[in-house]
Parts: structure tokens; C-alpha cells; sequence
């Protein structure tokens, strides 16, 4: 078992540090992008299923409430949180388009969507960034190596070089936080830490 977990704990930082090497740019570019947004006083949108889901919603408390510092609350929310509309749109247009009519609802131009979808191929989360891109939204996916249709309909595409679902969602956390750590650092600047 300790060899077990040894293994595990190497196969992440193995994949972590390949995110770093060829990702870098994209998450600082999708940092900027959503410090530019946030200064603008727009909201940023997140969505996932399963683990997904509850990565979204932890990347969009950290937004709302604090990462590092004390600052201002950045207008944020998780799409699959409202488990009335998940299951009121489930039930009424199919599981399919549970997020694309949230964002037909919430978003606008100059928000910032965040799909997130270890395939990249979750239906749910292609639906709602074309329809993030409709309305003027500009649209992030994190995804896992092969990038998925996802990849394809956003305007970056966080691949996380993996095959493993779990190894990708570690990985997505570690870059939300890194983006989260990034727009704290530029928007509140000279807020106290």
C-alpha cells in the first residue's frame, strides 16, 4: 500500500509539472482574460458534472468569497448548483441542456464562461459554451489531453496532458487556483492580505 501511494502521489506531480511546461501561457492568458472582465464588473460562470461539478463549485466559492486576501467579492457563480433548474430543465428539455439554458439566462458580453469536462466531450458543457459564445461570452475549457469537442468551441483550451480522470481534475484544481491566485494579485492589487 505504501508503494501504492507513493505512485499515486507521482503520477500527479508527473502530470502536474507537464500542465506547467505546456500550459503556462494559456492559464496566464485566461487569467488576464478574466481580470480584464472582472474590472469590467462582469461575472464569471462555471460548469462541470460530477467532479467536475464540485470543482466548479469550489472554484466559483474561492472567486466569491476569498482565495489569499482580503478583497472584494468577484461575482461568480456554478451552474450546477441550483439543483431546481438542474432538474426542472433534466426533466423538461433533457440532461443536455441543463447548462446551455442557464447560460442562455445568465450570461452576457463580457463575461467569462468556464467548462469544465475531463473528456471535453460532456454534451451538457458543449452545449452551454456555444451558447456562452452567443451571447458575447468568452469561453474557457478545461479538458484532459485529447481536449474533446470542447476544446474545439471554446476561445482556450485548458488541455490537461492526461488520459486519467482523476489526475485531470487534480490538475484542474491546481490551475484554478493558480487563476484564482493570479486575478486576486492583478484586481486587488493593493488590497490587504
Amino acid at each position: 500500500m505504501l508503494e501504492f501511494v507513493r505512485q499515486r502521489f507521482a503520477e500527479s506531480i508527473q502530470v502536474k509539472q507537464a500542465a506547467a511546461e505546456m500550459l503556462a501561457f494559456e492559464i496566464a492568458q485566461a487569467a488576464v482574460e478574466i481580470v480584464c472582465s472582472v474590472r469590467e464588473g462582469k461575472k464569471v460562470i462555471f460548469c462541470g458534472n460530477g467532479g467536475s461539478a464540485a470543482d466548479s463549485q469550489h472554484l466559483a466559492a474561492e472567486f466569491v468569497g476569498r482565495f489569499q486576501m482580503e478583497r472584494a467579492a468577484v461575482p461568480a457563480l456554478a451552474l450546477n448548483t441550483n439543483s431546481s433548474a438542474v432538474t426542472a430543465i433534466g426533466n423538461d428539455y433533457g440532461f443536455d441542456d441543463v447548462f446551455a439554458r442557464q447560460t442562455a439566462a445568465f450570461a452576457q458580453e463580457g463575461d467569462i464562461f468556464v467548462g469544465l469536462s475531463t473528456s471535453g466531450n460532456s454534451e451538457s458543457i458543449v452545449r452551454a459554451a456555444v451558447v456562452a459564445r452567443e451571447k458575447g461570452a468568452f469561453t474557457i475549457g478545461m479538458t484532459g489531453a485529447n481536449g474533446g469537442r470542447l476544446a474545439e468551441c471554446v476561445d482556450i483550451a485548458l488541455r490537461v496532458p492526461s488520459e486519467c480522470t482523476a489526475r485531470i481534475q487534480e490538475s484542474h484544481i491546481t490551475i484554478g487556483h493558480i487563476i484564482c491566485e493570479l486575478v486576486e494579485s492583478e484586481v486587488f492589487a493593493h488590497a490587504v492580505a
